[in-house]
């Protein structure tokens, strides 16, 4: 279950606090930083200075007092309603702050001392390496890895997602982040976040704007809409000599208004507020971003490469069938697989006892005198168990355990060597199990792949997206993986630099890179690639080196950041489309009611028939500024992606929103125009 903050746009706290923030905007400081509204600012002072001098001379050859004040105040509400789209996007992102904020502030931890006792502090007391404890009911007081149990957690306050979640020692399933809530057993966790680094620190960091910074695409943008601004100063002041010229008397109020009609407001109000929207609907998608150009970039990537364990895969892999040899009972052979994996605490030999469970075969603690527990070693690749009868029960790998049937002249049957190649040649991983150095079975193991990921691999497919997945694994394990899971190609045997070198390559060949990982050896190839999503469940080291954190762990979840990525750039494109014919319609608007008395030949291209020049400019520049307010929520929330050919998104925008563009502004002002009409 989603957070839901979009659905609130317009929640009264968030007005109050947009409302107060539109005022303190008007800052020139901050002005600055928009120079389109910057200038539109400028020009109100302006207004609001000749509001004065009419005041206090009578002089009304500039018009009457009412009429530049309701220009001034016009004005005033279309700067006001620029710094409103602004402020609503980064109050939404204040309120998440300040509940994140008050989460690690009120969160007790109960911290294991020197001496092993526990010690209940503040959870802004926790230092890096220190370990606390946390019971059911407890919330984790800051990230860390689980060094000791396990335990079930719900992770919605962080992620949005409901479903509790088992974290665990060990594996790579340990990880555990501050805020969360621990619902059943006990775990103790070991710090890993330096103080001011922790989840929740980035989270109200970024959520609050703090750290975003302007995009390419947002400066091109900017320096593009401060020329149209620079050019249409210029258009406007030649106007006067010519006004001049033709004996027309337009006031400075029309000059004024002309040229803040003129000028791209529109997307100039919006701009900021379309940029800051970015980042929250990837926060939305519980995606974490380090800044908007990540997200921006997600947009045009070609390339995605996926670490398959952990990422393709649900991580380790684990027991899917029992094989026993010709001659041994099926539950017998079970049960043997059962004993010789009690001792077995890797995730492959938990795997074994709940495969064994799920058909009916469960071994209680094994407690009675003269039993020997063999666990697993690297060294000897086998696990296992010494019975009082004298029996010796050994499970493990193929290699080791046909080695030490040999050593005991006892030969592999043939069957069983059949075994071992299918599970190897199907991706698998084949364990032996011998009793008495003699072979009885195998035990297949596989990588279990995510579900519905085959037809969300397709989805990327038709967004232009090719997937690459990366494993340690041998090219025969590596290539059943890649076409179970669907992805576009395969990097067998892959060392981190082999990673890194297939990320550097795609970059030369002009192409945008993506790399999911989850794991410290993924690092290298996250930090190079132009966008980095690292796993919640994954290393410190490889949350680090990403720009992005997948909260969900879903390694599919690049679909939903491309499409935002997607979104923002279409939002971005679209809104200027609009801004743009607007701005030819307004002209249409106001120029033939500037010169309609002078020259009388215009009054053919006064297709809206306005009643007057004073009326003209008025509904325009009211116009003006009531649509700001209005794109507001279509700047928020953002365009509809669809995937779709590049020409036939240029069409598609230039038709609804080019042409929309145009015609609003016509329908628009003629019926204000009607309205105040009835008072100019």
């Amino acid at each position: 279950m989603k957070r839901n903050r979009n659905n609130r746009l317009f929640d009264g706290t968030l007005l109050r606090r947009s409302l107060r923030a539109s005022f303190v905007k008007l800052d020139p400081r901050v002005m600055i930083k928009n120079p389109i509204m910057f200038t539109v600012e400028a020009v109100t002072f302006v207004m609001l200075l000749l509001i004065f001098y009419i005041a206090f001379t009578g002089d009304t050859s500039q018009g009457s007092l009412l009429y530049n004040i309701v220009i001034f105040l016009v004005l005033l509400a279309t700067v006001l309603f620029a710094n409103f789209a602004e402020a609503i996007a980064e109050a939404r992102g204040k309120a998440q702050a300040d509940s994140l904020r008050k989460t690690r502030e009120d969160t007790p931890a109960k911290r294991i001392g020197t001496d092993g006792k526990i010690h209940t502090v503040s959870s802004s007391d926790l230092k890096q390496g220190d370990i606390f404890e946390c019971v059911a009911g407890d919330t984790v007081p800051a990230d860390g890895e689980i060094v000791e149990g396990l335990a079930s957690i719900d992770e919605s306050a962080i992620t949005g997602e409901s479903a509790p979640v088992i974290r665990e020692a060990g594996g790579d399933k340990s990880s555990v982040t501050g805020g969360t809530k621990v619902l059943s057993d006990r775990i103790r966790v070991k710090v890993t976040a330096r103080p001011g680094e922790s989840f929740l620190d980035r989270m109200i960091a970024l959520v609050e704007g703090s750290s975003r910074q302007k995009t390419p695409n947002e400066i091109a943008l900017t320096i593009l809409l401060a020329g149209f601004t620079l050019v249409f100063v210029i258009v406007c002041a030649t106007l006067k000599p010519f006004a001049d010229y033709v004996g027309a008397n337009i006031t400075v109020a029309a000059f004024i208004s002309l040229f803040v009609c003129l000028i791209p407001t529109t997307i100039g109000g919006l701009l900021s507020a379309i940029g800051i929207a970015g980042m929250d609907r990837a926060l939305c998608a519980n995606v974490i971003t380090k800044s908007g150009k990540a997200v921006e970039t997600a947009g045009d990537i070609d390339t995605l490469l996926l670490d398959k364990t952990g990422t393709i895969t649900i991580g380790n892999r684990k027991a899917t069938a029992f094989h026993p040899a010709g001659g041994c009972d099926r539950q017998e052979f079970i049960r043997r697989c059962v004993l010789a994996s009690v001792a077995d605490q890797t995730p492959e030999g938990k795997s074994v006892v709940e495969l064994g469970a799920a058909e009916g075969i469960r071994i209680d603690p094994l407690h009675s005198v003269g039993v020997r527990m063999v666990k697993f070693t690297a060294e000897t690749k086998c696990s296992g168990v010494d019975m009082p009868d004298g029996r010796r029960i050994r499970k493990g790998a193929a290699e080791a355990i046909l080695r030490l049937a040999a050593e005991h002249g006892n030969a592999c049957p043939e069957e069983v060597e059949q075994t071992v190649r299918r599970v190897s040649g199907n991706g698998g991983t084949p364990l032996v199990v011998c009793e008495n150095e003699k072979i009885i079975g195998v035990i297949e193991l596989q990588d279990i792949i995510k579900t519905g990921i085959r037809e969300r691999f397709e989805r990327l497919r038709r967004m232009g997206v090719k997937t690459v997945m990366v494993t340690g694994d041998n090219p025969l394990t590596a290539k059943y993986i890649a076409q179970k899971a669907g992805v576009d190609d395969f990097i067998a045997e892959a060392r981190p630099e082999d990673k890194l070198e297939y990320i550097r390559r795609e970059q030369q060949a002009g192409k945008l890179v993506a790399m999911m990982g989850d794991g410290t050896n993924d690092a290298p190839a996250l930090a190079q690639a132009d966008v980095g999503v690292a796993m919640n469940s994954g290393t410190q080291a490889a949350k680090e080196a990403g720009n992005m954190v997948d909260l969900d762990n879903d390694p599919t979840k690049l679909i939903e950041i491309v499409e935002i990525g997607k979104q923002l750039l279409m939002t971005r494109g679209t809104l200027t489309t609009f801004s743009i014919a607007n701005d030819v319609a307004k002209y249409f608007a106001i120029v033939p009611a500037l010169f309609i008395t002078s020259i009388p030949a215009l009054q053919s291209l006064n297709i809206m028939h306005l009643h007057s020049p004073e009326s003209a400019i008025l509904s325009a520049v009211i116009f003006n500024a009531i649509i700001i307010p209005l794109l507001i929520p279509l700047a928020l929330r953002g365009v509809t992606y669809k995937p779709i050919g590049a020409s036939a998104l240029l069409r598609r925008n230039l038709f609804i929103y080019g042409l929309g563009g145009i015609v609003a502004p016509f329908i628009g002002i003629k019926l204000i125009d009607m309205f105040i009409s009835m008072f100019f």
